[in-house]
């Protein structure tokens, strides 16, 4: 049932080139997903109403939405209103949205938990809204967000396993082409499972570390 050290050495190049593209889609749709959170946490908190719907327009989608869903819609549906995108363009921009949707509720309520004294020194010191958030709230908000953000990382990266339902040829696009070439699909998926564990088990911990930290931060 279990494969040779052979087999292991055969099959080990594809699932690490896998590997690779699953952890280029993560940390990609990580650099532009956060940021994304940060513009919609901040456009969801606007006092224009105009800029507040439109952003609450982009987080319901991108939370209610699945991530499966936006990977069919940005690869097979954009094609069909003139838009061709390739499938790690694809991949990157669907994980994307789907990171700015749930990271800027993350991001909001951190803002919020900012005692409003803070708020209140601020506008003492005469600081305009800008430097409000740039100075006072960011600072502290990015701070608690910090173990949250980390954490849900993790789950973006697991999530790159939905890419290959768009020919992505991830960890499990690799394992599934395994199968299909040796008929030992079990193995082959086993393998690209304990891959995904020698990352996420550690990343997990670090998380765990962050959280200690940032709980005796907090209490002091």
């Amino acid at each position: 049932m279990f494969p040779s050290y052979d087999e292991l050495v055969t099959w080990m190049p594809d699932l690490l080139g896998g590997l690779s593209i699953s952890v280029q889609v993560a940390l990609l749709s990580l650099l532009l997903g956060v940021p994304f959170g940060l513009v919609l946490a901040l456009g969801v908190l606007a006092r224009s109403k105009a800029l507040k719907y439109a952003s609450l327009f982009l987080v319901e989608v991108g939370r209610g939405a699945p991530a499966l869903v936006l990977l069919q819609f940005i690869y097979f549906g954009l094609p069909s209103v003139g838009f061709t995108v390739e499938s790690f363009a694809a991949a990157v921009i669907a994980l994307a949205w789907n990171t700015g949707a749930y990271t800027s509720e993350i991001i909001r309520a951190s803002l919020q938990s900012i005692a409003h004294g803070q708020r209140e020194a601020a506008e003492a010191l005469g600081l305009s809204r800008v430097d409000e958030l740039r100075f006072v709230l960011l600072p502290q908000g990015l701070r608690v967000a910090l173990p949250a953000l980390l954490g849900f990382s993790i789950l973006i990266f697991q999530g790159t396993s939905l890419c290959f339902t768009i020919a992505l040829p991830e960890l499990v696009s690799r394992a599934y082409e395994i199968g299909s070439n040796t008929f030992r699909y079990f193995p082959a998926l086993l393998c690209a499972g304990v891959l995904y564990a020698c990352i996420s088990i550690p990343a997990a911990l670090l998380v765990n570390h962050v959280e200690r930290r940032a709980s005796l931060y907090a209490q002091r």
